[in-house]
Parts: structure tokens; C-alpha cells; sequence
């Protein structure tokens, strides 16, 4: 009897890479996932040490091979995605210089502004407004007037999907997705932009950058020995060009074409959609020609912290519950959720601005931080827990209505991520855009979305949209609450007055703070 045969989709994601082992129909066959540390030197900084991303990826390969009770035999693709901008200053036999400015790294916002303020066509993929300090051009900026000894030693610059794609394949690649949705690539356009470069004083970084451009699920090369020895694989193994792990959620998710929202959750909140014409205004990035799919334009907002907000509460005012969520076998947001339920729209007064970070879209500030108005001696955790979710909702919600005031179809949402593990967050979430959202069967959409790659690069389907119409089967749909809906109307406005009344305020003491 022939053995399945698998495909194998890596998720690095911001706190742990994840292994997905997938059969041809999309179907899990096991998953594995292993931490890596975030380092955090100053305010608005965040590092991570790429030998903990490769030391990881091995761990949860071995894992999920194991789980599966598989051999390396069977698996026939590999592809991947990655946080982005995490940016890896390297020498050409891939040896880091430093740690990555991970992508919720903001230190560069200095930088921003300059190249913010240089008019310069490349800058529409910002909506013709505020750079952000998340993206490549910033960080490295950054790095070249902070910490020249390593900007100008480094023979690559590149982010963290291609050098985990050098450590699988040994050949530097950059994919489509980084480049278009982060370097201001476009290959209508002659790809890089040079003048752009050069008027930002990163003219040289040009030869760092990885010369070889590749589609998503390109064949790319076999696994080399020393990766499959260590990865427990078989060298040869045919691997798909990669990208930035959201986007190729979008994939995992079944979007890939006009009127539906991908939604990918987790530490932050990605929102996406496609257009099949070039569009570009304020308040969303993009559009980015065949960054995903060849022939169609995404376009793109997102929240800075979402899943880590919830997180933070969680881990600093919950410590009461931990004892009893142990001793019940539950989490804590088990013990929270009941109670926020019974809760009403609005949670009583309170309303939360999601800038624990700063804002990414549409206000493109990494200035501004979180702010909870309305607390009162009545108001306990779940009030708070439950009023961060409605926080992230309208923070959505806002960046959905500039899509729709710039004509872009949205019919529905496709959600994927750590939202999907509570009710209460989607329905939220459904009730605040007034929109039905659709689950996955398989939830841990990126890593889905990478095994779907995968399959396009070893040949088993012709392109992305045959993988997909395969591989992805979607498990329930939350339909919203007309009820709750007409309560979030006011709240959701309060929600958008909050930046355009406080940001000045809020900056003063941000910079304050890092003064």
C-alpha cells in the first residue's frame, strides 16, 4: 500500500514557528510549534535572534513528523512564510551580524518621517501618506546611521522568509510579497525604484538586496544536505518560494479574488483584500500588483497589536485567576468569557483605542499608545476583556469603511488565527462591520496557505487557485446580530473621533516617556 503523500507548511510566526503537515486535499495531518524569544531593549523595540528561528523550525519539523507518525519519504513540497518587515543584516554564507528589527519593531519612526516627507511617486503604496516605520527602507535606514559597522559589513539585507529560504535551499531569493507590500518593488515599473533609494541615502543597499525575484510557489530548489539532515528530511525535496506570513494566510483562507476580507489574527490584525484595479489612497497601503496572485491588485490596512493586547491584559491583571483557571483544567479567558458575555454592547461605558504600538492603518502613527476611557469603581476584568475586544473590532471596522469609501467590494469576511478559538471575539467582530464571517476548517490558515505553496511547487497543481479550490474547506459561519449592531453605530463613531481629538496629546507623552 503507497504511504500519503504530504506537504509541509511553515508558519514563523511572531512568538513560535509552526510545522503543518497536510495531505493533498488540505486536510491536517499533524501540527507542531516551537517558542522563540522576543527581546525588547527600549520602548517601541523588538528583536529576535534568527539562529532561535532555525533552531525552532528544526524542533517542530522533527515534532510534527513524529505527531503524524510519518517518514521523510512522504513528504514531497516545503514552503513557508514569515513575519514582515523582520529584517536580517547577514554575510553571504548567511551568518546574522545582530538580532532582527522584528516587524512590530517602531524605533525608525524618525526615519519615517524623512522618508515620508521626500515626495517621491514610490510613496502611493502608502496611500500617499505617513511611511511606516515598520517597513525596510526605515529600519534600514535606521541601521545604516545607528549602527553603521553592521549596515556597511553586512553582504545581505533581506527579511526573514529569504533567509530562512537560503538556510532550506542555499540560493538567496527574494519573493514577490516582501518586495512589492514592503521595499516599493514593482516589476510593472522596472522593479526597484533607484531613485527612490538614492534620495533616502540607501542608494548601496541595492546590492544587499536578494537579486533573483520570485513568484509565490516558484519552484526554488531541493532541500540541501545539511538542512535535511537536520530537519530530518530527505535532501532534494522540492521547496516553493515563500512569503509574508498574512498574505499567505490570505491563500490558507481561500481569498483569492475580489469581495472577500481576509482576516488574519494573532499578535496583530492583518486585513486584505483584492482589486483587480490599481488603486491608492490615504489610510490603506497599496495596491501591490501579483504580490499574492499574479494579475490582481491587493490592498492592505492592519492593527499593530490586537492579540497581544488581550494577552497583556491577560498576563498582567488576571493573575488572580491563574490558581483557579488550573485547578478547573480551563484558561483564564475560559473564566473571563461567561461573565464579558453577559455584558451589553459597549461594556458599560468603557471604549479602548487599540495603540498599544501604535497605529498602522489607517493613521499610519507609531507615536500614539493604547488608552481605555470610561473606568469607573464598578467596572471589573471582564468589563476591561471585553472592551479591548470591541476595541480591536472598531480599530477593523475602521479600516474596512475606508476600503468600502474608496469602492472596494466587500461582501464578507474569511477569519483565520487565534480569534477563531473564541465565539465571543467573531461575533464582536461580525456585529461591529455588520458583515457574516466565515471559519476554515483547517484555522492555522498561514501555515495552510504555505502547504498550499508548497503543492504548487512540487507540482501537483497548476497554479494557486486549482491548490486552493483543492485544498481549502471552510467549517462554520458567524452571521452578525442586527441587534448589537445598532448599539456599536455610536460607539464605533466615538471610537473614530478618539485620534483626530487626542494625538497631539497622546504623542506629547509618548515622547515623554522616551525621553
Amino acid at each position: 500500500m503507497t504511504k500519503e503523500e504530504l506537504v509541509m507548511g511553515i508558519d514563523a510566526g511572531t512568538e513560535s514557528v509552526r510545522v503543518g503537515l497536510f495531505d493533498l486535499n488540505g486536510n491536517e495531518v499533524a501540527f507542531a510549534a516551537t517558542e522563540y524569544p522576543t527581546y525588547r531593549p527600549q520602548q517601541g523595540w523588538a528583536e529576535q535572534d534568527p539562529q532561535d528561528w532555525w533552531n525552532a523550525l528544526v524542533t517542530s519539523t522533527r515534532k510534527a513528523l513524529q505527531h503524524a507518525g510519518a517518514t521523510k519519504d512522504q513528504v514531497k513540497g516545503i514552503s513557508l512564510d514569515a513575519t514582515a518587515c523582520s529584517v536580517v543584516l547577514c554575510m553571504n554564507d548567511g551568518t546574522p551580524l545582530r538580532r532582527s528589527l522584528i516587524w512590530m519593531d517602531v524605533r525608525a519612526s524618525e526615519e519615517a518621517r524623512f522618508i515620508s516627507s521626500i515626495q517621491h511617486d514610490a510613496l502611493k503604496y502608502n496611500g500617499y501618506g505617513n511611511v511606516s516605520p515598520e517597513w525596510m527602507p526605515c529600519k534600514a535606514l535606521w541601521l545604516k546611521r545607528n549602527e553603521p559597522e553592521h549596515y556597511h559589513k553586512a553582504e545581505k539585507i533581506l527579511e526573514f522568509a529569504d533567509w530562512y529560504m537560503y538556510k532550506l535551499t542555499g540560493r538567496w531569493t527574494g519573493n514577490i510579497c516582501n518586495t512589492t507590500t514592503r521595499w516599493y518593488y514593482n516589476r510593472h515599473e522596472g522593479g526597484w525604484p533607484v531613485d527612490f533609494y538614492e534620495a533616502i541615502d540607501l542608494g548601496d543597499i541595492l546590492e544587499k538586496f536578494p537579486q533573483e525575484i520570485h513568484d509565490l510557489g516558484e519552484p526554488i530548489g531541493g532541500l540541501t544536505k545539511q538542512a535535511a539532515e537536520e530537519l530530518g528530511l530527505n535532501e532534494g525535496t522540492p521547496v516553493g518560494q515563500g512569503g509574508v506570513d498574512a498574505f499567505i494566510g490570505l491563500i490558507g483562507l481561500g481569498v483569492t479574488k475580489p469581495g472577500r476580507v481576509g482576516l488574519i489574527t494573532g499578535t496583530s490584525h492583518c486585513i486584505m483584500v483584492f482589486s483587480e484595479e490599481e488603486f491608492h489612497a490615504p489610510g490603506v497601503f497599496g495596491s501591490f500588483p501579483d504580490a499574492v496572485i499574479p494579475g490582481l491588485q491587493m490592498i492592505e490596512g492592519g492593527q499593530i497589536s490586537t492579540g497581544a493586547i488581550i494577552k497583556w491584559f491577560k498576563t498582567n491583571f488576571c493573575k488572580d485567576l491563574e490558581a483557579e483557571a488550573k485547578r478547573k483544567g480551563v484558561s483564564v479567558y475560559d473564566l473571563l468569557t461567561p461573565a464579558a458575555q453577559k455584558l451589553p454592547p459597549g461594556s458599560e461605558g468603557l471604549l479602548v483605542l487599540d495603540y498599544w504600538q501604535g497605529n498602522r492603518t489607517p493613521h499610519v502613527d507609531p507615536d500614539v499608545r493604547g488608552l481605555i476611557y470610561g473606568l469607573s469603581l464598578s467596572h471589573r476584568q471582564e468589563h476591561i476583556f471585553r472592551a479591548i475586544m470591541e476595541g480591536i473590532a472598531y480599530g477593523t471596522e475602521n479600516i474596512i469603511r475606508v476600503f468600502k469609501q474608496n469602492n472596494i467590494d466587500v461582501q464578507e469576511i474569511s477569519i483565520a488565527g487565534g480569534a477563531t478559538n473564541s465565539p465571543l471575539y467573531l461575533q464582536i467582530h461580525a456585529d461591529v462591520s455588520n458583515l457574516p464571517i466565515y471559519v476554515p476548517n483547517v484555522l492555522q490558515a498561514p501555515s495552510l496557505g504555505s502547504a498550499i505553496l508548497a503543492s504548487v511547487g512540487a507540482g501537483y497543481y497548476q497554479d494557486i487557485q486549482e491548490a486552493v479550490k483543492n485544498m481549502v474547506h471552510y467549517d462554520r459561519c458567524i452571521e452578525p446580530i442586527e441587534e448589537n449592531h445598532q448599539q456599536y453605530q455610536e460607539l464605533i463613531e466615538r471610537y473614530m473621533e478618539a485620534y483626530p481629538l487626542f494625538q497631539e496629546w497622546m504623542k506629547k507623552i509618548t515622547k515623554h516617556a522616551s525621553s
